[in-house]
C-alpha cells in the first residue's frame, strides 16, 4: 500500500439531508450536483466580494436517503465554516456536524492508483494528477497508516503550484484566481450563481490576473514564509510554504515581468530566487 500522510491541520464538516448537494451547489465555487459518489472536488466559500473565506475539499459519501458531504478544511476555520454555513442554509432541509474528532484527513502523494485502506471516504485528489489520492480515515486508524512524512506530501502540492492558505495566501484577503483556484478545478465559470460569483467572473474576463502563488527555486535555502520579494527596490511579493530550495510565493506578475525584462534578480532575505513568469 502507498504510504499516507496525516495532514494534521484538518477538520472535517459534515453537510447531509435531503437538500445537501442543492444547498451547497448554491453557495460554493464549485459543482456540487453533478459530484457522485466516491467523488472529491476543490471548492471555496467566498465572501459577497469574492475573497476567499475557507477552501476545502468535497468528498461525496453514499448514505440511506441520498449523498452526504464531508468538507475536508483547515481547522483553525472549520467553526467559521460552520458559522458561515448556518447563516445561509435558512431553511434547507440540512444538518451541519463538526465529525473532527471522529475522521483524520489523509493524503497519498505518489499513489497512482487507488489505495487499499479502510477510508471513510477516498478519493483522486482533483486538484491535479500528480497530487494522487485524499481520504479520511478514522482517527484511530490514521496514527497506523499514515507513516510518510509531511514534507513528501508538501514537496508535491509545491510542484503543482497548489498553495496551502494561511501560508501562501490569506484567507479573507485573497480572490480564487490568486490562489489558482482557477487552475486547480477549484472554480466552475459554467455552473451558474455562487457567492462571490460576479466578482469572480469579471477578473476571468478582464485581463490578466495581477496577483498569483508562484513557484520557485532558491539558490540557497529557502526564505521563511513571510519574507519580502524584492527586485532592486521593489516589492514584487511574499514568499509562502517551501520545501529544500523549492517554494511558493504569492507575487505581482507585472512587476515580476518588469524585474525579470530589466535583469534585476529577485531576493528574498538575500537569496535569490529563480521564478518562471507564469502566464497570468
Amino acid at each position: 500500500m502507498a504510504s499516507a500522510t496525516l495532514l494534521s491541520d484538518r477538520g472535517v464538516v459534515e453537510v447531509a439531508g435531503p437538500d445537501a448537494a442543492k444547498f451547497l451547489h448554491g453557495i460554493l465555487t464549485n459543482d456540487v450536483n453533478s459530484l457522485a459518489a466516491g467523488e472529491a472536488r476543490f471548492a471555496a466559500l467566498l465572501t459577497p466580494q469574492g475573497k476567499i473565506i475557507t477552501d476545502f475539499m468535497i468528498f461525496a459519501k453514499a448514505a440511506e436517503d441520498g449523498l452526504v458531504f464531508l468538507l475536508d478544511c483547515p481547522a483553525a476555520l472549520k467553526e467559521t465554516l460552520l458559522d458561515r454555513l448556518k447563516f445561509y442554509k435558512l431553511r434547507a432541509a440540512v444538518t451541519l456536524t463538526d465529525r473532527s474528532g471522529e475522521f483524520a484527513s489523509v493524503a497519498f502523494p505518489e499513489a497512482a492508483e487507488k489505495p487499499e485502506i479502510d477510508a471513510i471516504a477516498l478519493a483522486a485528489d482533483p486538484r491535479a494528477p500528480t497530487l494522487g489520492w485524499r481520504g479520511l480515515v478514522a482517527k484511530a486508524l490514521a496514527v497506523t497508516v499514515a507513516t510518510a512524512p509531511r514534507a513528501l506530501y508538501d514537496a508535491k502540492r509545491i510542484a503543482a503550484a497548489a498553495p496551502d492558505g494561511g501560508i501562501d495566501f490569506d484567507y479573507g484577503d485573497a480572490f480564487p484566481h490568486e490562489a489558482n483556484m482557477d487552475r486547480l478545478a477549484g472554480v466552475d465559470f459554467k455552473k451558474g450563481c455562487f457567492l462571490g460569483q460576479e466578482v469572480v467572473s469579471r477578473m476571468k474576463h478582464r485581463g490578466p490576473v495581477r496577483k498569483r502563488v508562484t513557484t520557485f527555486h532558491a539558490q540557497g535555502p529557502a526564505p521563511a514564509p513571510g519574507t519580502p520579494v524584492k527586485a532592486g527596490e521593489v516589492e514584487i511579493g511574499v514568499t509562502g510554504s517551501a520545501v529544500g530550495g523549492e517554494g511558493l510565493a504569492l507575487i505581482r506578475l507585472d512587476r515580476l515581468a518588469d524585474a525579470k525584462s530589466g535583469g534585476a534578480v529577485p531576493l528574498a532575505g538575500g537569496i535569490a530566487l529563480d521564478f518562471s513568469v507564469p502566464e497570468a
